[in-house]
């Protein structure tokens, strides 16, 4: 009987000096779609693309606060783990037959916090991990986002913000009053002048989604990441025709007008920002990062379309406040350090506190998995390895 070791202190993973992680990046390895699915109109899971949608450009003047009291606003109750990940996971290993094997499995949440922690001043994380047959898998920490933001719901820390600032649930809106204007069901041709035209009076819903699931890799490690993709700039290609072509995604984004003069702070505060919309879109391999910029008061003032592989290049010849190189270094280093920490079984916790500049990897359960790996994921490679065990006995 294997017997493991009581849980025991962190192992710590300092993030300065940054100096350890410059120079030319890590060998990547494109981000290639393997799978996909999406979640409908109630938030079911649907394991199609029901969930892809078009960009189109939307009105400039738009006043994104329209439609703030009729939002269908969906908000994560209940830990999601990895669920439904794991069970595209699951359809695709039966149709093709095999085990997808790679070194780990997250969100790509995960990665973009991990990969974007050395310039975040803010940065703060808590992520949970197990390791199981040979694959580190990574979730957030659902109990620590629950109680952040019930602490963001006080009365008290919500009378903490200035009242002529809009709330926080209103900036939110924004941003999804932004996707609803800007996206089409269907491709601009095959949709009609006046769905295009009444855009603005839809009912925002954050219900419906669509999610990537793509390999990809940094340095020696292999990588499968799931994430929500906004929407198409055109056709999706065949798979089926060309397996290599990339996949012409966009992510739409809002903020703040820069104004006709901005100063050196208002110059860096956006590119600052620029990081992690280059981060999101990096790792799933989105092309395009389409910004919506609006006015103080929500209105949409201009639209700029960004290649993503060139916002890195933007921010070197502008404030150089931070280096794609270095974000990508960064975390190819601590994939490695988490090789080497998660060597036993159970659940490990993933935390940076804010400005601590140290990242903690430590064991919080010596057995199982938790609840990172679904009933549904161990049940379908338990049985698969009996299976596996049955045949080769046979032959």
């Amino acid at each position: 009987m294997i017997t493991s070791k009581p849980p025991g202190p962190p192992v710590r993973f300092p993030i300065q000096p940054l100096k350890r992680f410059q120079g030319a990046s890590a060998s990547i390895k494109r981000p290639r779609e393997i799978a996909h699915f999406s979640y409908d109109d109630n938030h079911e899971y649907r394991e199609d693309d029901s969930g892809i949608q078009y960009y189109y450009d939307p009105q400039i003047g738009a006043d994104l606060k329209d439609g703030f009291d009729t939002f269908k606003h969906f908000e994560q109750k209940e830990d999601p783990h990895l669920d439904s990940l794991l069970r595209t996971l699951v359809s695709k290993e039966k149709r093709d037959g095999q085990a997808v094997q790679v070194d780990f499995v997250t969100w790509r949440g995960m990665m973009t916090k991990i990969m974007t922690a050395p310039f975040d001043m803010f940065a703060e994380f808590e992520m949970l991990a197990t390791r199981y047959q040979g694959t580190i898998y990574i979730e957030e920490d659902f109990q620590a986002i629950f109680a952040s933001r019930a602490a963001e719901a006080d009365p008290q820390s919500r009378n903490s913000r200035p009242s002529h600032l809009p709330s926080h649930a209103m900036m939110t809106y924004w941003g999804y009053k932004f996707e609803t204007l800007a996206l089409l069901p269907d491709t601009p041709p095959n949709t009609s002048r006046t769905f295009i035209e009444n855009r603005t009076k839809a009912v925002v819903s954050n219900h419906a989604q669509h999610c990537s699931i793509v390999r990809t890799g940094f340095g020696p490690h292999s990588i499968i990441l799931g994430g929500e993709v906004d929407g198409l700039w055109g056709p999706k290609p065949d798979p089926q025709k060309h397996p290599d072509a990339p996949i012409p995604w966009v992510e739409l984004k809002t903020t703040e007008e820069l104004g006709r003069y901005p100063s050196e702070r208002d110059i860096l505060k956006y590119e600052r920002k620029l990081l992690k919309f280059w981060a999101q879109s990096f790792l799933l391999g989105v092309s395009k990062v389409i910004v919506g910029f609006r006015s103080k008061q929500g209105i949409l003032r201009v639209i700029d379309v960004y290649e993503t592989n060139q916002i890195p290049g933007m921010v070197r010849r502008g404030t150089r406040c931070w280096d794609g190189n270095t974000c990508i270094n960064f975390a190819t280093a601590f994939l490695d350090h988490l090789k080497k920490t998660l060597t036993e079984e159970g659940v490990y916790k993933i935390s940076l506190k804010k400005k601590s500049g140290v990242i903690e990897v430590g064991r919080v359960r010596a057995e199982g998995t938790g609840g990172v790996l679904s009933k549904e994921f161990l049940d379908w490679r338990e049985s698969r390895d009996e299976l596996q065990s049955t045949n080769e006995q046979e032959t």
